[in-house]
């Protein structure tokens, strides 16, 4: 029998998270139970909860090498656009000279 794998809400989990780890619904057992998770998936959600906080269940952001190279990607696309946006404000600066060169 297979099971279909849940994707959970940020919100659920850390509901989940904080009811466990103020105590108000002690223990973990019947948190599980009642929203019908395994003590694994649980275990994990705290885990991450602890090391990260309110910040836990978002995006992690790129470190070392990686934010490195997303950085200079960023960098190098606004570059490109400042550049057409100066070639474009040339051309419209040049077109609305006059011709007898003021």
């Amino acid at each position: 029998m297979v099971t279909q794998r849940r994707n959970h809400t940020r919100e659920f989990r850390l509901q989940c998270c904080r009811q466990a780890a103020t105590g108000e619904k002690h223990p973990a057992q019947r948190i599980c139970r009642e929203h019908n998770l395994s003590e694994s998936v649980l275990l994990r959600w705290r885990k991450e909860y602890e090391a990260r906080g309110e910040a836990a269940f978002t995006e992690k952001q790129p470190f070392g090498d990686e934010a490195l190279e997303a950085r200079i990607a960023e960098l190098e696309r606004f570059c490109g656009q400042l550049s057409l946006e100066n070639q474009i404000l040339k051309k419209s600066l040049a077109s609305m000279q006059s011709p007898r060169g003021i």
